[in-house]
């Protein structure tokens, strides 16, 4: 016997949206492209404008104090001297201090700055300010990243996902008290704005105030300047905590910084994963969403999502290709147990029929 189906859903004509999106992908992407080129060329320009006086400035300062110590110690000749500071910014690009400890390596490579490394390693930081210095240690430096980088990412993440659970409570306790005044939308911003606020609180301001006052050269500026491009991974390395003589446990402190590198890295996910969970605020989807033709119709027909949806007396059936389908019939060969007998009154549509 022969029995019709008919759609529930899903579409089966996709001409029109597969010409019109790839031409909006394709304008979207070349504006994100050429807006970011323009950004690079306006910060180049600006970082320019704004630092290149100063560092004329320095390096005027910087000659005038090279002449007065050759005049000053007139027996030392000018190239013994500039050999010297060949040396000098060669020890200092790798990491190694002459001022007072030039024989001394407990400040570079001591355990804590050790632990302090691997962190900055692990975590993509970076700051530079040491580095491997023999091939072994290079070689190992590329394998440890190897392993670390993912593993972090992984711990990263668990830990995220712990602190999602308190997060979505608070979400839901907002909701249910302020779901009769404001939309979700507006809601969800200020849940956003208040995990912001404490996250700051913890991972900026607070290390601020602690880096200054452990940090004596530093303002609070500064210290504010080094939470931020670390938490960022960024890590410039110009300014380093615990490289100075004045912290008395150098491996103490170096400890406690790896570990506020790890929390504070944690709480930069968290609220990344927070303001990507609100589509509103997700741009991302201007510029992903709309792909080729090809590759949006494969997806979809991977993913199932476009697919037309049958339904008959035996459940729901999705033919294979729906752009030649447009009606589904499915064949059933009766049983002899689903034969209807002359004293069933059921009717047919309600009657529970196998398929093989």
């Amino acid at each position: 016997m022969l029995l019709g189906a008919w759609p529930l859903g899903g579409k089966t004509n996709h001409g029109s949206t597969a010409t019109a999106a790839p031409k909006s992908g394709k304008c979207r992407f070349t504006l994100l492209c050429g807006g970011y080129i323009l950004f690079l060329v306006v910060g180049a320009a600006i970082f320019s404008a704004i630092e290149a006086p100063r560092m004329d400035e320095f390096a005027k300062k910087l000659n005038l104090a090279r002449s007065n110590f050759l005049k000053k110690y007139a027996c030392i000749d000018d190239d013994d001297l500039e050999a010297f500071l060949k040396e000098v910014v060669t020890a200092s690009e790798r990491g190694i201090s002459i001022l007072r400890n030039a024989s001394s390596s407990e400040l570079n490579w001591s355990f804590g700055q050790a632990l302090f490394f691997s962190s900055t390693v692990v975590t993509t930081i970076g700051y530079g300010h040491v580095t491997p210095l023999s091939e072994t240690g290079k070689i190992f430096c590329m394998i440890y990243a190897t392993l670390g980088i993912p593993l972090t990412l992984v711990l990263l993440s668990a830990i995220v996902d712990r602190l999602m659970v308190p997060v979505s409570s608070l979400l839901g306790f907002m909701n249910a008290k302020l779901g009769h005044l404001y939309q979700p939308f507006n809601i969800r911003l200020l849940h956003l704005l208040l995990l912001v606020i404490v996250i700051g609180l913890l991972f900026l301001v607070a290390p601020m105030f602690i880096f200054a006052y452990m940090e004596p050269s530093w303002g609070l500026l500064d210290a504010f300047y080094y939470c931020f491009i670390s938490l960022t991974t960024i890590g410039l390395g110009d300014f380093i905590p615990g490289d100075g003589e004045s912290v008395a446990n150098p491996t103490v402190y170096k400890t406690l910084t790896t570990c506020y590198l790890l929390l504070g890295l944690a709480g930069v996910m968290l609220a990344l994963s927070v303001f990507y969970q609100i589509p509103q605020l997700n741009l991302g989807q201007l510029f992903t969403e709309y792909g080729s033709g090809a590759s949006e119709s494969e997806k979809m027909r991977l993913s199932g999502a476009g697919a037309p949806c049958y339904s008959g007396p035996t459940g729901l059936y999705i033919p294979q290709r729906d752009e030649e389908v447009r009606r589904a019939v499915v064949r059933i060969r009766p049983r002899g147990e689903d034969s209807p007998s002359p004293e069933d009154t059921t009717p047919m549509h309600a009657r529970d029929i196998r398929v093989p």
